[in-house]
Protein backbone atom coordinates (compact mmCIF):
# COMPACT_ATOMS: atom_id res chain seq x y z
CA UNK A 1 0.00 0.00 0.00
CA UNK A 2 0.99 3.55 -1.00
CA UNK A 3 -0.47 6.37 1.03
CA UNK A 4 0.49 9.81 -0.02
CA UNK A 5 0.84 12.41 3.05
CA UNK A 6 1.05 15.09 1.01
CA UNK A 7 -0.98 16.84 -2.17
CA UNK A 8 -2.86 20.04 -3.49
CA UNK A 9 -6.26 19.98 -5.57
CA UNK A 10 -7.58 23.30 -6.43
CA UNK A 11 -11.39 24.39 -7.67
CA UNK A 12 -11.61 23.64 -11.23
CA UNK A 13 -12.56 27.04 -11.99
CA UNK A 14 -8.96 28.48 -10.70
CA UNK A 15 -6.89 25.38 -11.19
CA UNK A 16 -5.51 26.68 -14.21
CA UNK A 17 -4.58 30.14 -12.83
CA UNK A 18 -3.34 29.09 -9.71
CA UNK A 19 -0.65 26.63 -11.36
CA UNK A 20 0.33 29.37 -13.63
CA UNK A 21 0.76 31.63 -10.80
CA UNK A 22 2.75 29.43 -8.63
CA UNK A 23 4.55 27.76 -11.52
CA UNK A 24 6.04 31.16 -12.76
CA UNK A 25 7.08 31.98 -8.93
CA UNK A 26 8.97 28.74 -8.23
CA UNK A 27 9.72 28.30 -11.24
CA UNK A 28 8.79 24.61 -11.25
CA UNK A 29 6.72 22.26 -13.44
CA UNK A 30 3.54 20.67 -12.22
CA UNK A 31 2.23 17.05 -13.32
CA UNK A 32 -1.28 17.71 -12.77
CA UNK A 33 -3.66 19.96 -13.85
CA UNK A 34 -4.87 20.69 -10.07
CA UNK A 35 -7.83 19.25 -10.48
CA UNK A 36 -9.38 16.41 -7.86
CA UNK A 37 -10.30 14.28 -11.71
CA UNK A 38 -6.41 14.76 -12.44
CA UNK A 39 -4.97 13.74 -9.03
CA UNK A 40 -7.23 10.38 -9.12
CA UNK A 41 -6.07 9.55 -12.74
CA UNK A 42 -2.59 10.12 -11.68
CA UNK A 43 -3.55 7.75 -7.82
CA UNK A 44 -4.51 4.90 -10.08
CA UNK A 45 -1.60 5.13 -12.27
CA UNK A 46 0.72 4.83 -9.60
CA UNK A 47 -1.35 2.55 -7.29
CA UNK A 48 -1.60 5.35 -4.91
CA UNK A 49 -4.67 4.04 -1.97
CA UNK A 50 -4.81 7.42 -0.83
CA UNK A 51 -3.53 10.57 -0.85
CA UNK A 52 -4.05 13.78 2.04
CA UNK A 53 -4.96 16.61 0.47
CA UNK A 54 -3.99 19.88 2.04
CA UNK A 55 -5.71 23.45 1.62
CA UNK A 56 -3.67 26.47 2.01
CA UNK A 57 -5.58 29.63 3.00
CA UNK A 58 -4.13 33.02 2.07
CA UNK A 59 -6.41 35.24 3.90
CA UNK A 60 -8.47 35.11 7.29
CA UNK A 61 -12.06 35.52 5.02
CA UNK A 62 -11.12 32.44 3.25
CA UNK A 63 -11.20 30.49 6.16
CA UNK A 64 -15.19 29.23 6.53
CA UNK A 65 -15.99 29.32 3.13
CA UNK A 66 -12.97 27.01 2.15
CA UNK A 67 -13.52 24.47 4.92
CA UNK A 68 -17.23 24.08 4.26
CA UNK A 69 -16.86 23.22 0.86
CA UNK A 70 -13.97 20.94 2.18
CA UNK A 71 -16.58 18.77 4.52
CA UNK A 72 -19.19 18.60 2.21
CA UNK A 73 -16.60 16.89 -0.16
CA UNK A 74 -15.22 14.81 2.92
CA UNK A 75 -17.26 12.10 2.32
CA UNK A 76 -17.31 11.41 -1.24
CA UNK A 77 -13.75 11.95 -1.95
CA UNK A 78 -12.74 9.38 0.83
CA UNK A 79 -14.47 7.27 -1.71
CA UNK A 80 -12.17 7.97 -4.68
CA UNK A 81 -9.06 7.53 -1.82
CA UNK A 82 -8.81 11.28 -1.10
CA UNK A 83 -8.26 11.99 2.43
CA UNK A 84 -8.95 16.19 3.33
CA UNK A 85 -7.87 18.19 5.94
CA UNK A 86 -9.03 21.57 6.91
CA UNK A 87 -6.93 24.57 6.86
CA UNK A 88 -6.37 27.73 9.36
CA UNK A 89 -5.44 30.96 9.39
CA UNK A 90 -3.36 32.97 11.76
CA UNK A 91 -5.40 35.95 11.48
CA UNK A 92 -9.16 34.01 11.70
CA UNK A 93 -9.92 35.05 14.90
CA UNK A 94 -12.92 32.60 16.26
CA UNK A 95 -10.11 29.62 15.62
CA UNK A 96 -11.38 27.71 18.29
CA UNK A 97 -14.66 27.35 17.21
CA UNK A 98 -13.52 26.92 13.77
CA UNK A 99 -11.21 23.71 14.63
CA UNK A 100 -13.91 22.48 16.74
CA UNK A 101 -16.26 22.30 13.75
CA UNK A 102 -13.71 20.50 11.78
CA UNK A 103 -13.32 18.11 13.93
CA UNK A 104 -17.05 17.51 14.66
CA UNK A 105 -17.53 16.69 10.90
CA UNK A 106 -14.27 14.26 10.64
CA UNK A 107 -11.18 16.19 9.61
CA UNK A 108 -8.24 14.13 10.60
CA UNK A 109 -5.88 17.25 10.62
CA UNK A 110 -5.49 21.20 9.31
CA UNK A 111 -2.82 22.52 7.08
CA UNK A 112 -0.92 25.87 7.81
CA UNK A 113 1.74 27.39 5.89
CA UNK A 114 3.60 30.67 7.66
CA UNK A 115 5.42 31.80 4.30
CA UNK A 116 2.05 31.88 1.87
CA UNK A 117 0.21 33.59 5.28
CA UNK A 118 3.03 36.19 5.97
CA UNK A 119 3.39 34.90 9.92
CA UNK A 120 6.29 32.92 11.83
CA UNK A 121 5.50 29.18 13.06
CA UNK A 122 6.50 30.59 16.57
CA UNK A 123 3.97 33.61 16.40
CA UNK A 124 1.52 33.61 19.12
CA UNK A 125 -1.50 33.60 16.39
CA UNK A 126 0.01 30.32 15.21
CA UNK A 127 0.89 28.74 18.61
CA UNK A 128 -3.23 28.85 20.04
CA UNK A 129 -3.85 27.30 16.73
CA UNK A 130 -1.34 24.45 17.25
CA UNK A 131 -2.16 24.08 20.85
CA UNK A 132 -6.11 24.04 20.00
CA UNK A 133 -5.67 21.80 17.49
CA UNK A 134 -3.59 19.38 19.94
CA UNK A 135 -5.86 19.02 22.08
CA UNK A 136 -8.63 18.35 19.68
CA UNK A 137 -6.25 15.49 18.46
CA UNK A 138 -6.26 17.03 14.95
CA UNK A 139 -2.91 16.56 13.24
CA UNK A 140 -1.20 19.93 12.19
CA UNK A 141 0.79 19.67 9.03
CA UNK A 142 2.94 22.80 8.34
CA UNK A 143 5.01 23.75 5.58
CA UNK A 144 8.65 23.57 7.39
CA UNK A 145 11.77 25.48 5.38
CA UNK A 146 12.33 27.75 2.68
CA UNK A 147 9.30 28.15 -0.02
CA UNK A 148 10.88 27.78 -3.70
CA UNK A 149 8.54 30.04 -4.39
CA UNK A 150 9.29 32.28 -1.41
CA UNK A 151 13.30 33.27 -1.46
CA UNK A 152 14.26 36.14 1.14
CA UNK A 153 12.48 34.79 4.14
CA UNK A 154 12.19 31.04 6.38
CA UNK A 155 9.20 31.14 8.25
CA UNK A 156 8.89 28.09 9.85
CA UNK A 157 12.66 27.89 10.46
CA UNK A 158 14.39 25.12 12.64
CA UNK A 159 14.32 27.21 15.68
CA UNK A 160 10.86 28.35 15.10
CA UNK A 161 9.78 24.99 15.52
CA UNK A 162 11.54 24.21 18.62
CA UNK A 163 10.22 27.00 20.25
CA UNK A 164 6.75 25.54 19.33
CA UNK A 165 7.62 22.21 20.94
CA UNK A 166 8.72 23.40 23.86
CA UNK A 167 5.90 26.23 24.35
CA UNK A 168 2.97 23.77 22.66
CA UNK A 169 4.20 20.15 23.05
CA UNK A 170 1.75 19.48 19.96
CA UNK A 171 0.76 15.57 19.50
CA UNK A 172 0.54 15.39 16.23
CA UNK A 173 2.81 17.83 14.71
CA UNK A 174 4.21 17.36 10.88
CA UNK A 175 7.20 18.78 9.54
CA UNK A 176 6.60 19.11 5.37
CA UNK A 177 9.50 19.09 3.19
CA UNK A 178 11.65 16.74 5.18
CA UNK A 179 11.49 19.03 8.38
CA UNK A 180 13.24 22.52 6.54
CA UNK A 181 13.57 22.46 2.99
CA UNK A 182 16.43 23.45 1.78
CA UNK A 183 17.94 23.79 5.27
CA UNK A 184 19.07 20.26 5.95
CA UNK A 185 22.17 20.14 7.71
CA UNK A 186 19.84 22.52 10.46
CA UNK A 187 16.68 19.91 10.09
CA UNK A 188 19.60 16.54 10.53
CA UNK A 189 20.90 19.06 13.56
CA UNK A 190 18.38 20.38 15.19
CA UNK A 191 15.12 18.23 14.54
CA UNK A 192 15.93 14.66 13.66
CA UNK A 193 14.40 12.75 17.10
CA UNK A 194 12.15 14.91 17.46
CA UNK A 195 9.14 14.10 18.76
CA UNK A 196 7.25 15.35 15.36
CA UNK A 197 6.94 13.66 12.05
CA UNK A 198 8.78 14.31 8.64
CA UNK A 199 6.57 14.03 5.54
CA UNK A 200 8.99 13.24 2.35
CA UNK A 201 7.16 16.03 -0.45
CA UNK A 202 9.37 17.98 -2.84
CA UNK A 203 12.68 16.65 -1.04
CA UNK A 204 14.25 13.59 -3.45
CA UNK A 205 15.70 13.65 -6.56
CA UNK A 206 15.63 16.09 -9.45
CA UNK A 207 13.67 19.45 -9.07
CA UNK A 208 11.96 19.64 -12.82
CA UNK A 209 12.09 23.61 -13.83
CA UNK A 210 9.40 25.11 -16.02
CA UNK A 211 12.32 26.03 -18.71
CA UNK A 212 14.66 23.11 -19.72
CA UNK A 213 18.47 24.01 -18.52
CA UNK A 214 17.40 26.81 -15.48
CA UNK A 215 20.13 27.31 -13.27
CA UNK A 216 17.66 29.43 -10.81
CA UNK A 217 18.27 29.44 -6.75
CA UNK A 218 17.11 26.56 -5.23
CA UNK A 219 16.27 24.45 -8.44
CA UNK A 220 19.53 21.65 -6.85
CA UNK A 221 18.53 21.80 -3.33
CA UNK A 222 17.15 18.55 -2.72
CA UNK A 223 18.43 15.65 -0.69
CA UNK A 224 20.97 13.61 -2.10
CA UNK A 225 19.80 10.23 -1.53
CA UNK A 226 22.50 9.50 1.03
CA UNK A 227 21.69 12.42 3.04
CA UNK A 228 18.09 11.15 2.87
CA UNK A 229 18.37 7.48 4.26
CA UNK A 230 20.79 9.56 7.16
CA UNK A 231 18.49 11.60 8.28
CA UNK A 232 15.65 8.90 8.00
CA UNK A 233 18.06 6.34 10.42
CA UNK A 234 18.58 9.35 12.56
CA UNK A 235 15.45 10.57 12.92
CA UNK A 236 13.37 6.98 13.02
CA UNK A 237 11.60 5.57 10.15
CA UNK A 238 8.79 4.93 12.06
CA UNK A 239 8.09 9.38 11.85
CA UNK A 240 8.83 9.80 7.77
CA UNK A 241 5.04 9.77 5.88
CA UNK A 242 5.82 9.26 2.08
CA UNK A 243 4.87 12.50 0.15
CA UNK A 244 4.59 13.75 -2.71
CA UNK A 245 3.38 17.66 -3.14
CA UNK A 246 1.95 16.54 -5.97
CA UNK A 247 1.08 18.51 -8.52
CA UNK A 248 4.50 19.64 -8.20
CA UNK A 249 5.97 16.00 -7.94
CA UNK A 250 4.79 13.11 -10.61
CA UNK A 251 3.49 10.44 -8.28
CA UNK A 252 4.56 8.04 -10.37
CA UNK A 253 8.17 8.87 -10.56
CA UNK A 254 8.59 9.79 -7.21
CA UNK A 255 7.36 6.55 -5.68
CA UNK A 256 9.99 4.77 -7.66
CA UNK A 257 12.59 7.87 -6.84
CA UNK A 258 12.03 6.46 -3.22
CA UNK A 259 11.81 2.28 -4.03
CA UNK A 260 15.15 3.34 -5.56
CA UNK A 261 16.60 4.52 -1.97
CA UNK A 262 19.29 2.18 -0.11
CA UNK A 263 16.91 1.12 2.62
CA UNK A 264 15.48 -2.33 4.10
CA UNK A 265 11.69 -3.36 2.81
CA UNK A 266 10.71 -2.74 7.00
CA UNK A 267 11.49 0.60 6.18
CA UNK A 268 10.09 1.11 3.03
CA UNK A 269 6.70 -0.16 4.56
CA UNK A 270 6.76 2.30 7.06
CA UNK A 271 7.63 5.18 5.31
CA UNK A 272 4.55 4.23 2.12
CA UNK A 273 2.03 3.62 4.65
CA UNK A 274 2.41 1.79 8.18
CA UNK A 275 3.63 5.57 9.76
CA UNK A 276 0.40 7.21 7.87
CA UNK A 277 -2.09 4.69 8.89
CA UNK A 278 -1.56 4.80 12.44
CA UNK A 279 -1.36 8.27 12.66
CA UNK A 280 -4.26 8.74 10.29
CA UNK A 281 -6.16 5.97 12.49
CA UNK A 282 -7.34 4.53 9.07
CA UNK A 283 -8.77 1.26 9.43
CA UNK A 284 -8.84 -0.98 6.29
Amino acid sequence: MIIDFHVHTFPDDISAKVLAKLSKLSHTQYFTDGSTQDLIRSMEQSHVSYSVNLPVMTRADQVEKINSALIASLDPLLTKGIITFGGMHPDYENFKKELLRLKENGMRGIKIHPAYQNTPLDDIRFLRIIDYASDLGLIVLTHAGIDIGIYDRNYASTQQILNVLEQVHPQKFVLAHMGNWACWEAAERDLCGAPVWFDTAFSIGPVTPDIAGSKLPYLTCNLSDADFVRMVRKHGSDKILFATDSPWEDQNDYIARMEKMPLTEEEKQQIFSLNALELLQLSL
